[in-house]
């Protein structure tokens, strides 16, 4: 069926301003400050079929891989089985979920009794029980990280408000109230997302909605291809490494072999380290999610629809029982960590096909952080997550202290934190100067959060990484300063590595420092004036703004 061009691109900003509605709805509903300040979420709009056809701007690895997720699902129970009030749950790292904090939830819309297609969202979630409040670093397999949803089928007035499924997640978690409300704000997003879907079905018909579906995915496709077409065909290598596995102290190879040919890209992680024993191992969807986003970023042009047509001309492949391809029950929680290096690996491998358009290696490590606690009216749990200094490019400076690439979570304030929580404060928060690496254009700058500890009894659990390697800069740019983290108790230092849990003592003084990006280019050819505004924003050590950290 052909649709009128006019008729496509309303129907097609329609769908695309829906999923942004029900991400920002997703966000403002939730209970958690991981979501509702963080924004650790998405929020996407699929055809009948499980395609993706339109999407929040929220998370990049969330959303990737989520048509893999859906068919995980659909395997189980197919969609033509699906009736009002049921949804689909996916949580399971190997049956095309990712890690399992982050629960995907699908649900089908119906226009006039027929299946038109499906909206979608995912949110990390605060506690999902396991082994430890929050985050469980000494995970030995993916069952001591939480309840595992695997692909399944509930009913919403069955199963959920008060039904046996709630009450078996309730259950099982530390902080109901929290989770239990972000899985309703997830309901409630996929309910918006349904209610606009229906509203076109009404002004333009099922048939042409669905229609103008399928060519935006063919529109996506065309335009990615075309992208493609302009950059050189060829075989290019890139690689980048992680510091360890937070046990034998040896990095942990990622390596990717980017083919590029007649508008297509294969990217193959052959070559990367086994999977290893800690939560470090990367779930394959995760794995395309961080190879797409690569792909996408630099060698198209942003105002192409990222769906599932945009991913057509792209292949990734790594090899079964990799870090990026893990066998089960291995464990996946820091699998973030993983993925920004194939990330890395693959950003390495385009800087030989499109130089101007690739940036330096930033920070790229999701440094997660939980605080907990256990009073008399039970767990209080603080989970954030830090980006650092992001890489410079050919045309400019690398962004200060914001979260990484695949990840894009905001920062959560200082008062939302006071408000939340009684158990520490933070006592100072800013930019560490000198932590970008210098070059013609300078990598961006990490920075510096301390928390200060008021009761006892308190754990702190992390994963990050770049404390032992750092970002190697291009082009004759230099690395940025490496991260990292030590509680100062009394006149005692104690230095913490990357991947570890610790107990906290009231008093204590929690410092964490978070990484800086790489330089682009040789810092010889910067601008004076560039040299001059950074000594007199203080970005460089020794300028007038504050001290760079110990």
């Amino acid at each position: 069926m052909a649709v009128h061009a006019v008729d496509q691109a309303v129907i097609a900003q329609g769908l695309i301003a829906a999923a942004r509605e029900m991400g920002a709805k997703l966000v403002r509903s939730a209970y958690s400050p991981i979501v509702r300040e963080a924004s650790d979420c998405a929020a996407a709009l699929l055809d009948r079929f499980g395609n993706v056809v339109a999407q929040a701007e929220l998370i990049p690895m969330q959303l990737g891989p989520i048509g893999t997720t859906f068919r995980a699902c659909a395997a189980i129970c197919p969609p033509e089985q699906l009736g009002e009030g049921d949804f689909y749950i996916n949580n399971d790292p190997y049956h095309g979920g990712q890690h399992v904090p982050d629960v995907f939830l699908f649900q089908p819309i119906f226009f006039a009794g027929h299946l038109v297609g499906f909206s979608a969202t995912v949110a990390h979630h605060l506690d999902l029980g396991g082994g430890a409040p929050g985050l469980n670093p000494e995970a030995t397999d993916v069952h001591q990280e939480g309840i595992i949803f695997p692909p399944s089928r509930y009913n919403l007035a069955r199963d959920w408000n008060g039904g046996p499924f709630e009450r078996l997640v309730r259950a099982n978690i530390r902080v109901p109230e929290q989770t239990i409300g972000d899985f309703n704000a997830q309901f409630a997003a996929n309910g918006i997302g349904a209610r606009r879907v229906k509203e076109l079905c009404g002004r333009f018909g099922a048939d042409t909605l669905m229609a103008a579906m399928a060519e935006l995915l063919d529109y996506s496709e065309r335009r990615m291809r075309a992208a493609i077409r302009q950059v050189p065909d060829g075989v290019y290598f890139g690689e980048d490494a992680l510091d360890d596995d937070g046990i034998s102290g040896r990095p942990l190879p990622v390596r990717a072999k980017v083919t590029i040919q007649d508008g297509a890209v294969e990217v193959d992680y052959e070559g990367t380290c086994a999977q290893v024993k800690t939560n470090l191992n990367c779930p394959f969807a995760s794995t395309i999610a961080a190879a797409l986003s690569a792909v996408k970023s630099v060698l198209t042009s942003p105002d192409i629809p990222f769906n599932e047509g945009s991913k057509r001309p792209i292949a990734v492949k790594a090899p079964y029982g990799s870090l990026l391809n893990p066998r089960p029950p291995a464990p996946v929680r820091a699998r973030m960590l993983s993925g920004y290096r194939a990330f890395n690996a693959v950003m390495k491998a385009l800087a030989q096909a499109a130089p101007e358009k690739v940036i330096a290696a930033g920070f790229d490590s999701t440094e997660v952080i939980c605080l907990s606690h256990l009073g008399e009216k039970g767990y209080r749990i603080h989970l954030e997550i830090f980006g650092g200094g992001y890489g410079a490019s050919a045309h400019r400076d690398g962004c200060d202290a914001v979260d990484s690439p695949l990840s894009n979570c905001a920062n959560v304030p200082v008062e939302a934190m006071e408000m939340e929580y009684d158990f520490f404060r933070v006592s100072d928060y800013g930019l560490l100067p000198g932590s970008g690496g210098a070059g013609k254009q300078r990598g961006g700058l990490g920075f510096r959060r301390v928390f200060e500890i008021l009761k006892d009894d308190v754990t702190f659990a992390t994963y990050s990484d770049r404390f032992v390697i750092p970002p190697e800069g291009l082009f004759g740019g230099e690395p940025g300063a490496l991260a990292s983290t030590y509680v100062l108790r009394g006149n005692e230092r104690i230095g913490l590595r990357s991947k570890q849990s610790f107990a906290l003592t009231k008093g204590d003084l929690l410092v964490t420092n978070t990484g800086g990006g790489a330089g682009y280019g040789k810092a010889a050819e910067r601008p004076d004036a560039l040299v001059a505004r950074d000594r007199a924003q203080g970005f460089v050590a020794g300028g007038p703004g504050p001290k760079a950290a110990e």
